[in-house]
């Protein structure tokens, strides 16, 4: 999920203190947070998008009120407009928000629980947790609403493990905070809601000098953002420093635009953020990480080296064979019709899902079947990295 900005529905927050701490379980997928809540006394699943500057986008399919105004979101594609309905009482685990001020969107949302593996009904932004001293520990897969007394700001960084991190004074909706790429800053929000490592766009690496503005990608593949499908391709980005984390190495997923409607460089997504339990102080804006899991780089995805689209006739057909892959050695040919992917037929994959179905680990094999001018065929492909660029 790219950063959604609410254009136009903004939360007036109270002060708010807490006597201890109070925590909220969630359940983690591989791309994703889960955390179980009441809204206006129905239970519903949310993502955890701290993207997304509002309170809570909910599916249509679940009343929970009357329709109360519209509200229009912005992301890197395009706006959209959406229905809103008061949000009268939220729960978070043992937390309850009994007075919040705010607005529940509600949209259709299609299938999120095939999308993410588990149960969810919608997507859970920023403000229900700009009130508290908020922590989302991966280690131990909860939120933590700490009191106020918690000063992070007062907590001394080694930035080998632990990092203090200063909000940048711009993004209301968003924690902005300063990362480096080729010896310049960018500024990228923190954003659990995107499933990718770091996600910018065309323009900041043209910006650092990383990209020429007349040099075509490789690779070109598609990806899907809030108000729609939008062409990407990874680049390998060396030295950087990630909220201040230094990254000999990494791919980042770029947005192939030549301009973009979000304000700021782009945003530091789930594939970077599972490695830290991470302390945001919304009032004294600083932000905590501590790293865990020993890891910061992102792990490679492999693909076979084929774009497959949906085609009107309600077929998922190959568009486009990228030159000297592993699916062009293979024979796949552009217009065949892909029927299955690793003997899982195809008729019940929405479009958004089948890219997640093809990639796997470098090195490893995807079984396609085929069907050309109505012979089927079977490959066996191997599953290699399509970034553009080199590793350091």
């Amino acid at each position: 999920m790219i950063p959604i900005i609410i254009v136009g529905l903004l939360a007036n927050h109270g002060q708010v203190d807490l006597k201890s701490s109070i925590e909220a379980p969630f359940r983690e997928t591989d791309h994703a947070i889960i955390i179980d809540a009441v809204v206006n006394g129905k239970r519903a699943s949310f993502m955890l998008d701290t993207g997304f500057g509002g309170w809570l986008v909910l599916s249509d399919q679940i009343k929970v009120g009357k329709p109360s105004g519209t509200a229009q979101l912005r992301d890197f594609v395009g706006t959209l407009s959406a229905t809103t309905v008061e949000l009268k009482s939220l729960e978070i685990g043992d937390l309850k928000i009994t007075k919040p001020s705010g607005d529940i969107i509600q949209q259709p949302l299609g299938d999120l629980t095939l999308s993410y593996g588990t149960h969810c009904d919608g997507i859970m932004g920023l403000s229900p947790l700009k009130d508290y001293v908020t922590e989302i520990n991966f280690e131990k897969k909860k939120l933590i609403f700490h009191p106020k007394s918690l000063d992070i700001s007062k907590k001394t960084p080694d930035n080998q493990k632990t990092f203090l991190l200063k909000m940048e004074p711009r993004g209301f909706n968003s924690i902005e905070l300063r990362s480096e790429v080729n010896g310049h800053p960018v500024f990228m929000a923190l954003d659990t809601g995107n499933a990718f490592y770091v996600t910018t766009h065309k323009e900041v690496l043209e910006r650092v000098g990383l990209w020429d503005p007349k040099q075509k990608p490789k690779y070109v593949f598609e990806a899907w953002v809030a108000s729609g499908p939008v062409d990407t391709f990874y680049v390998w980005i060396k030295e950087a420093k990630i909220f201040g984390v230094p990254v000999k190495n990494s791919i980042w997923d770029v947005i192939d635009l030549p301009s973009s409607s979000v304000e700021d460089d782009g945003t530091v997504g789930f594939g970077f953020l599972k490695n830290f339990n991470i302390i945001m102080d919304f009032e004294r804006r600083y932000v905590w990480l501590e790293n865990f899991s020993g890891k910061v780089a992102n792990e490679p995805i492999g693909e076979p080296g084929i774009r497959i689209g949906y085609s009107d006739s309600g077929r998922f057909v190959v568009r486009h064979v990228y030159p000297g892959s592993p699916a062009d050695l293979a024979g796949i040919k552009e217009d065949d019709v892909v029927l299955a992917v690793d003997g899982k037929s195809l008729s019940m994959v929405k479009p958004k899902e089948i890219r997640n179905l093809i990639q796997g680990t470098p090195g490893s094999k995807v079984k396609l079947a085929i069907s050309r001018e109505g012979m089927l065929q079977r490959f066996e492909v191997e599953r290699v990295i399509l970034a553009n660029g080199s590793p350091g």
